[in-house]
């Protein structure tokens, strides 16, 4: 593979619905550029892009993967994303990447909840946006209905500039609306005449296009409502300026398995999407805070960004990233500015799916790999030392859907931790939580089948098998009474006894979290030298309530009287005391269970908001607030709800919005549990207990 300039590099991500075809469009792509000699399938594990063994056992793509196309002197980076939802956070690596946008519908399906959110994070950075209407072959295929959704949901810069020739419902060719002319796939060189029955439909699409030209470029206004027809410049001209600005959105169409309008839109992504280099500068900070621009050629300084981390057993870390400004050249030294460390960089590839390939520099705008950076993570920046820059990080999807994981065996357990070190490196939308409270390592993903993928990937990859489960909700108990109890602890073994006396009163502090510790005792009934003995004990019976065993907050608790024994008393001898205290004046001050809960707020069409509220009431939900976003039809709903009716939220919701509704919760502050709540969770402790009993 030759060496490319910025001026001739597209980056197009491929965004939209799972099963659209858009790992089909590459592969097609690929063949028509002759880089393959025949398609691969996802399902038969001969895909260039899908190549891991999951995306083959699922037929579908779960991670962004890259495959540059080589097309009349221009390199095309293609950015494969997933479509599923599950698999966000591979999505917006891949589109953290892209200067222009490729989105492929379905003929048959039409706009779907993937293809929404797909223009929902478009729309965030205004990126450049072609729509394929893929799958024209397939039964029941229609491009006017495809279209009209589009257009339905999008607006009207969505613009068709071709339309499809059918034949005993065979896809046999396609008119360019523009030229008004019929190109047919067996004879694509030679231009024909619109077959008469399509020339109505021709000439009113071809109003909407000329209307939108016009409307993108001021020169061709007086041509356009003076009724002339535009020429070649014009076109090309207007069409331009159009997709750069947004305010045109072609629509094309053709079959990725059958070849089908494959030359027709790379032709398109060559001559219509923006270069890297027509981005001129691009944003950063330097170490003190401070806006710098970069130029966006080859000139600049260096700089690069890693937007994707693969930690291969065999090889080591693999660092993806993207050239910001000048060239990288391998074996050469770069500045990670966010670690603050020197980094040596080896070897350079191109990465083209599975396959690396070796190259001596990589230039501004372009795409490829590193191996085995030292320091360097996911949304690091590299750069001249001269020079140092830090770009803004990716952001990642918030995990939302928990699952407590545990090792199947004691040899699983000696490798889950640095396993689980590893795919949290892989994989930015998960995090992972050891809560003492609950004593569970608990792993957040966005969705159930991210999770099977992290199981499978530590199964398959890591050699550790974990099992997983809900995760336990963080309870805590309180007071609501006053109680004063005596803790006596005396204890003889024929030589030196041990003795602590202690009356300790409980009451509510409200305003502490942790337990307020005061003592008011006179006279010396307990000498001073055992307070710290005496808080001790009671501090360590706090993580473990009586109604629950959970954490005990909101608690002051004074030592006010006892008696001592001059040779007997010792430390742990009053600490023992404590203890006993505890455990029988805690339950005598009317002890409660709180429960956690959480603010969250859920954005969904507006058509759901019924619903959603709805659910929410039968979840002991407070509706706090409902209103609108930014976003046309999208309605925004916060809440207030228990965190113990939220476990499987991410699923559910998805159900509910047909996966057109998201949700953030964080936890906000306990509140005491109603009774139904806490017999259920009282009962639960007591059988647990029982079974360790057993155990």
């Amino acid at each position: 593979m030759k060496d490319y300039l910025a001026d001739s590099i597209r980056n197009v991500v491929l965004l939209g619905h799972t099963g659209a075809g858009k790992s089909s469009l590459i592969e097609a792509s690929l063949l028509q550029s002759k880089a393959i000699e025949r398609m691969g399938k996802t399902a038969d594990g001969t895909s260039t892009v899908d190549f891991d063994a999951d995306e083959i056992k699922k037929g579908q793509s779960i991670y962004c993967a890259i495959a540059p196309v080589e097309w009349k002197n221009h390199k095309i980076n293609f950015i494969d994303t997933p479509g599923y939802l599950d698999y966000a956070g591979e999505k917006v690596t891949g589109f953290s990447v892209g200067d222009n946008a490729l989105v492929v519908v379905s003929a048959k399906d039409g706009v779907e909840s993937g293809t929404e959110s797909a223009v929902k994070l478009i729309k965030t950075r205004h990126l450049p946006t072609i729509f394929f209407i893929n799958k024209m072959d397939d039964e029941n295929a229609s491009f006017e209905k495809t279209y009209e959704d589009l257009r339905d949901h999008f607006g009207k810069t969505v613009i068709p500039f071709e339309y499809p020739i059918v034949s005993n419902g065979k896809v046999i060719g396609s008119v360019n609306i523009l030229r008004k002319k019929a190109w047919y796939y067996d004879n694509l060189s030679v231009a024909e005449d619109v077959p008469a029955d399509m020339k109505d439909i021709i000439d009113d699409y071809y109003n909407q296009i000329s209307e939108a030209l016009a409307t993108a470029d001021e020169s061709l206004m007086d041509k356009f409502f003076e009724g002339e027809e535009f020429d070649d410049t014009d076109i090309a001209k207007g069409l331009m300026a159009g997709v750069r600005s947004g305010e045109i959105k072609p629509v094309y169409c053709g079959s990725a398995t059958q070849g089908k309008g494959i030359e027709r839109i790379l032709d398109l992504i060559s001559e219509y999407f923006p270069s890297y280099a027509e981005i001129k500068t691009v944003s950063a900070k330097d170490p003190a805070g401070n806006d710098v621009e970069l130029k966006t050629d080859e000139s600049e300084n260096l700089s690069a960004q890693i937007f994707k981390t693969i930690v291969d057993p065999f090889v080591g870390k693999i660092s993806y990233l993207k050239v910001m400004s000048g060239v990288m050249s391998s074996d050469s030294a770069v500045y990670n500015t966010k670690k603050e460390q020197t980094e040596k960089v080896g070897q350079i590839f191109v990465v083209k799916g599975k396959n690396q390939i070796a190259v001596g520099k990589l230039f501004t705008g372009d795409v490829g790999a590193v191996v085995k950076l030292q320091y360097a993570e996911t949304n690091d920046t590299l750069c001249d030392k001269e020079k140092p820059v830090v770009f803004k990080d990716i952001e990642f999807p918030k995990p939302m859907l928990g699952v407590a994981i545990s090792p199947k065996t004691k040899a699983d357990e000696d490798k889950m931790s640095d396993a689980i070190k590893k795919v949290l490196i892989e994989d930015k939308s998960l995090n992972f939580v050891r809560n003492v409270e609950t004593g569970e390592q608990v792993l957040y993903a966005v969705g159930d089948q991210q999770i099977d993928i992290v199981t499978s990937k530590l199964k398959n990859r890591y050699k550790v098998e974990i099992t997983t489960k809900e995760p336990k909700i963080q309870y805590r108990e309180t007071i609501r009474g006053k109680s004063e109890v005596q803790g006596k602890y005396k204890k003889q073994n024929g030589g030196a006894g041990q003795y602590g006396d202690v009356w300790v009163r409980f009451e509510p502090a409200p305003d502490s979290e942790e337990m307020v510790f005061a003592e008011e005792v006179f006279g010396g009934s307990v000498p001073r030298n055992f307070f710290p003995s005496v808080e001790a004990g009671l501090r360590g019976c706090m993580n473990k309530g009586p109604l629950a065993g959970c954490k005990v907050v909101n608690v002051k608790a004074t030592l006010y009287d006892g008696s001592y024994h001059p040779v007997d008393s010792k430390p742990n001898s009053f600490e023992a005391a404590a203890r006993l205290a505890f455990k029988a004046g805690i339950p005598k001050a009317n002890p409660i269970l709180l429960e956690p809960i959480g603010k969250v707020t859920v954005i969904c069409p507006d058509e759901y908001t019924g619903d959603i509220i709805g659910d929410f009431n039968k979840r002991r939900g407070m509706i706090m607030d409902t209103g609108s976003t930014d976003e046309p039809g999208e309605a925004k709903i916060d809440a207030e709800v228990p965190m113990a009716e939220m476990m499987k939220y991410a699923t559910e919701l998805r159900s509910m919005t047909k996966g057109r509704g998201t949700y953030v919760i964080e936890f906000d502050r306990y509140e005491p549990a109603p009774a139904n709540v806490t017999e259920k969770v009282v009962a639960a402790n007591a059988a647990n207990n029982k079974d360790d009993d057993e155990d």
